[in-house]
Order: structure tokens, then sequence, then C-alpha cells
């Protein structure tokens, strides 16, 4: 976990945030290997086509090795503020 969240911190964090993401928050799931974080997008695109050109962009691309490697399995669940 300590290894993911420093690559986390370092590479992931900035790309988002110049691909337009903003980071809401994360946390890690006391007595578990979970992270969860809230991100958020408010552009032009949808959360979709701009997720898609982010993991699809040079730069994601050639982060080497691939973040992806510290992640079992992933959920995305979207959501409204109310």
């Amino acid at each position: 976990m300590e290894e993911w969240l420093d690559e986390w911190r370092k590479r992931i964090v900035p790309l988002r945030e110049r691909h337009g993401f903003r980071i809401l928050g994360a946390w890690s799931v006391d007595g578990t290997d979970q992270f969860v974080w809230i991100i958020s997008y408010e552009g032009p695109k949808s959360w979709e086509q701009a997720n898609s050109d982010y993991y699809e962009s040079p730069e994601r691309k050639a982060l080497d090795p691939d973040p992806a490697r510290h992640l079992a399995q992933t959920q995305t669940r979207l959501m409204t503020a109310v």
C-alpha cells in the first residue's frame, strides 16, 4: 500500500490534474489493502470521454512501470452532488 500511495501522489495525481480532474479526497481502508478516492471532472467533455482521453494520453501510456500493477481490482461509481 505504501508503494502505491507514493506512486499515486507523485505520478497519478499530477497527471490527472493536468487532464482537468480534481482530487476531492483519498482514503485507505483500515485493516485492508483497499484504497478509495473521489475525483471530479467539470470540463466540457463527458466523464466517460475525459477519463478515456486520460488513459489514452501519451503521458499516461508512458508511465513505466504501469501504476495499474498495484491494483487487483477497481470499481468506478459515478455520483451526482445533491
